[in-house]
């Protein structure tokens, strides 16, 4: 089989938040039946942990190599990542220093790309959190320092342009921050509050942060918190919203295959 169709992502070490990153996975390879599914995790510390485990998850840049001698010459990568930011701009320059290995190598966009996707993703949080009397939802994303982290505050307002007040968006590394959501939610007294990983996985940061930091905060600030131990991996309309971009990446893909046979 000359293709292949890369899963990436950042990886998790909690056995079961690992499921979301496989229901992802295996939603991307059932739209490329004639490439060959092959899995990476971006992440050093989560491959190093795995390893310990005795489970073997190569980097990219060891996948690309690997194939490269085995004679693949089409290569599409699709990330998991939920916007672009530095790991995306890492995965970007490891599969670029193959270019010349393969005669097609192209990296897909993540999945909130565009503010088409970043309108439907808002509408269908709505959808799974109907409005409660006196109830709220806080969103946990990851932030990050790169410019991306505009994502959050642009998520934030797509989802009061719903119409939804009570859904509010932190971040654990960025901006808004878990004081920008307590500050908010002071308004009209305390709250029954729905604390929600805004990530592909319910993982690390979902038991320590989420569980660990967040909900003791809330509770300081006076409401009563539910932590939901729910990955957005998890989701079908995610996973259905992660299949549109592998089918955008694969017909990049394809066209820089004609293009190459057509040059030689």
């Amino acid at each position: 089989m000359g293709r292949v169709l890369i899963a990436a992502s950042f990886g998790t070490s909690v056995p079961e938040a690992r499921r979301a990153v496989t229901a992802v996975e295996e939603a991307l390879w059932r739209e490329a039946p004639a490439y060959k599914p092959v899995r990476i995790f971006t992440s050093p510390t989560i491959r190093r942990i795995l390893a310990g485990r005795g489970e073997n998850v190569p980097s990219l840049t060891e996948a690309l190599e690997q194939l490269s001698h085995s004679g693949i010459r089409c290569a599409a990568v699709q990330p998991t990542h939920l916007l672009y930011g530095i790991e995306y701009d890492k995965l970007k320059a490891e599969a670029e220093a193959f270019a010349g290995k393969y005669g097609a190598l192209a990296v897909g966009r993540p999945l909130l790309a565009d503010a088409a996707a970043l309108q439907a993703f808002a509408s269908r949080l709505c959808g799974d959190y109907p409005p409660e009397d006196g109830g709220a939802v806080v969103f946990m994303g990851h932030g990050t320092e790169h410019f991306a982290n505009a994502v959050y505050p642009a998520l934030q307002t797509a989802l009061r342009l719903e119409g939804r007040e009570d859904l509010l968006v932190g971040t654990v590394e960025g901006w808004p921050a878990l004081e920008d959501a307590v500050r908010q939610l002071a308004a009209g007294g305390p709250k029954r509050v729905r604390l929600v990983p805004l990530m592909l996985v319910a993982g690390d940061h979902a038991r320590n942060d989420m569980d660990g930091e967040w909900k003791p905060r809330l509770e300081e600030a006076g409401h009563a918190v539910l932590c939901e131990f729910t990955g957005l991996g998890e989701r079908p309309w995610v996973r259905e919203m992660y299949a549109e971009r592998v089918r955008e990446l694969l017909e990049r893909i394809e066209r820089e295959e004609e293009a190459a046979w057509q040059s030689d």
